[in-house]
């Protein structure tokens, strides 16, 4: 037997079966933080998200001072006081790492627990909104390697393997990152690349923001393979070439929105990055940063960096 529902007893049922996700309140917890962690006696960056699954679940996202973004399987809470629990990915034989935190005034405090028992202190603030600006009036193009030393580049450490040799800037093996004197808000990086087998760099926009740079050839696409926003962002397809061919990027980055073409396809399009990523220099994301070049994996070349900035 067939039940027929009027038009007014369905869309009761619809109302009623909907009203608890209209009336469904945001946690004050909910959101996007960047986190300055205390971390091996320097201030690292980190970041979470925090946001609602079903009825009252919290969920998120957490970017330690390396690795890639990592999923949260649910945040406790207990007033303005929460907990959750990160497996490790990178860090050292040990424990799961377990982050305490509080609520207080806009921002959140606490610890986090490594893997070896230590007990770091955090602080986070909330993720700065950026302008995004359609169809900027581009100046003109900067060379920020000139094809002959590493003038207006500095090194994170007094490791250095970066050489410049026939107009190439090389990057023997792992050693320190190079990092632009500059700084840039919103800009258009093209660069010109190529690695030995195997090896793994990446840029980092802002210093904040990794496109990966890595012997992925024939592989599927993916956020950690060459061309992604290192653990966020998936390139629509793997265009990269063989190792030991020249590659090329052609990088937008407007606010928090990125579009990159590699070696001639638009891999992503105008895509929104949602925090930093493992190894930033920093965490403060509302204000300029520079180009930075990963030199602490593996080997890698570049023939062409020039950066076109906003007028």
């Amino acid at each position: 037997m067939k039940i027929a529902f009027s038009p007014l007893t369905l869309a009761l049922f619809l109302l009623l079966f909907t009203l608890p996700l209209c009336a469904q309140k945001q946690h004050p917890l909910e959101g996007r933080w960047d986190l300055e962690i205390q971390f091996m006696e320097k201030t690292a960056p980190s970041w979470l998200e925090v946001r609602h699954s079903g009825h009252e679940t919290l969920v998120g996202r957490f970017v330690f001072a390396f690795g890639s973004a990592r999923p949260i399987a649910e945040i406790e809470t207990f007033g303005d006081k929460f907990t959750f629990t990160i497996p490790r990915q990178w860090e050292p034989e040990g424990s799961d790492m377990i982050l305490h935190g509080e609520l207080k005034d806009g921002i959140i405090e606490g610890t986090l627990i490594y893997t070896d028992g230590s007990i770091i202190p955090w602080t986070g603030k909330p993720v700065p909104k950026l302008a995004y600006v359609e169809n900027p009036n581009w100046g003109k193009p900067i060379a920020l390697f000139n094809g002959k030393d590493l003038d207006g580049w500095y090194l994170d450490s007094d490791q250095n393997e970066w050489s410049v040799e026939n107009g190439i800037l090389t990057n023997s093996k792992s050693g320190a990152n190079l990092i632009s004197n500059q700084k840039f808000t919103d800009f258009k990086l093209v660069t010109e690349f190529r690695y030995p087998e195997g090896s793994n760099s990446g840029i980092y926009l802002r210093g904040r923001y990794e496109v990966q740079i890595a012997d992925n050839h024939g592989l599927e696409a993916s956020d950690i393979y060459f061309g992604g926003i290192y653990g966020f962002l998936e390139p629509n397809e793997n265009v990269a070439k063989p190792a030991g061919e020249w590659q090329r990027y052609e990088i937008e980055f407007i606010g928090s929105r990125v579009t990159i073409k590699a070696n001639g396809k638009v891999i992503i399009h105008n895509q929104t990055i949602p925090g930093i990523t493992g190894g930033a220099l920093d965490s403060k994301e509302g204000e300029p940063g520079p180009i930075m070049i990963q030199g602490d994996h593996g080997p890698v070349e570049f023939r062409k960096f020039e950066v076109t900035t906003v007028k």
